[in-house]
């Protein structure tokens, strides 16, 4: 007799039941239906014939239990999990497909097109018996894929662009005053004139470096202080300056120039154009978990409205900067970040940055 805790065998699996239950369950899982078009579009980032074309190739061939199932790029090339039919047909398939931009079939070879954006961007094939529905939603699947790696990928040229916008946008009057002043001090006062000249190098050097995404603040400040040295040698009494910094964040990671174009702002726009003296106080601290650094000049400020177009990318190309600095800040850091501009006409301009001490990625 069988205890109740007990239940008889089921014997050997039929021939017609599968060996693998589990599998039929994982492919009707919403959950796992959902990883696997998470990893699909990480797979497929770099697009149809990227590294990770043949790892979406075999997830997609699981997904829709087919025999095999293959993705070619718009010059054909086929990427391929599972066995394949005869490789003439499914080549003469894929070209069909390519060259006509409609779906064709030689069964059991099924063949969509792929299109990304406004334009086709290679095509699906599929051995198996399958429905063409399911193909065309795989073949749209795939597509949002490549779509989202394209804009990605496009993101992240605009970002370098950006940056080398920045790294370009030193301003040739300030060059010729500085040099200018370095000229005149050669005779009178040689100390100062290779002081200053040492300056100017390593102001330049770290402008137009060829680095990586991220800095320090420490790096950052000893930027800005050298083109303050610079400034105050242009402008003489007429620029006083203030730089106040807590030890304890001195070695946070900041995007490559984020404080440079702040300072800069401060001097062309602030202090310049004033009569008389004007004052730069640049001060960064640590508040609990976030760093706090702002750039606050007494110079002819401007109407806050001006201020909010400058931010929207909308101040013209004098102003490209502190767009520049406040788009990649809300990137890295997320929408809660960026620039705090306080300004208004005759009392000065400050400019706030809030980052986190520590964020997971950004490393110098």
């Amino acid at each position: 007799m069988l205890r109740p805790s007990q239940e008889p065998s089921a014997g050997p699996p039929s021939r017609r039941e599968p060996s693998r239950p589990w599998r039929t369950r994982a492919r009707h899982d919403p959950l796992h239906t959902l990883r696997t078009a998470r990893a699909v579009v990480a797979d497929l980032k770099d697009g149809l014939s990227g590294p990770g074309a043949r790892r979406a190739a075999r997830r997609l061939r699981r997904l829709l239990n087919v025999t095999g199932l293959g993705l070619a790029d718009l010059s054909g090339t086929l990427v391929w999990s599972g066995r394949t039919a005869d490789p003439d047909a499914v080549s003469a398939l894929v070209d069909q497909v390519l060259h006509g931009e409609t779906a064709k079939d030689r069964p059991p070879l099924v063949a969509v097109p792929v299109y990304a954006g406004d334009g086709l961007a290679g095509a699906l094939v599929v051995v198996g018996q399958v429905r063409r529905s399911a193909v065309r939603e795989a073949a749209a699947w795939v597509a949002d894929a490549v779509e989202r790696g394209r804009m990605e990928a496009s993101v992240d040229r605009a970002e370098q662009a950006e940056l080398r916008a920045l790294r370009a946008e030193i301003s040739p009057h300030f060059v010729y005053n500085a040099l200018t002043v370095i000229s005149s001090l050669m005779r009178s006062d040689p100390d100062q004139a290779s002081e200053l000249m040492l300056d100017f190098a390593d102001y330049t050097r770290y402008s137009l470096a060829q680095r990586g995404d991220y800095t320090t603040l420490s790096d950052e400040f000893h930027a800005i202080e050298t083109y303050l040295a610079l400034q105050r040698a242009v402008l003489g009494d007429r620029l006083r300056v203030q730089v106040r910094v807590a030890p304890e964040v001195l070695g946070v990671a900041v995007p490559y120039l984020v404080l440079q174009p702040l300072v800069e702002n401060a001097v062309r726009h602030g202090i310049e154009p004033r009569a008389g003296a004007g004052l730069i106080q640049v001060t960064g601290e640590a508040e609990g978990n976030d760093c706090v650094i702002s750039v606050e000049d007494d110079g002819v400020g401007m109407d806050p409205e001006h201020a909010r177009a400058i931010l929207a990318g909308r101040g013209g190309s004098d102003s490209v900067g502190l767009a520049n600095v406040d788009r990649r800040l809300r990137h890295v850091y997320g929408p809660w970040y960026g620039l705090v501009v306080e300004t208004a006409v005759d009392a000065g301009t400050r400019v706030v940055v809030r980052v986190p001490r520590f964020q997971p990625g950004v490393m110098p």
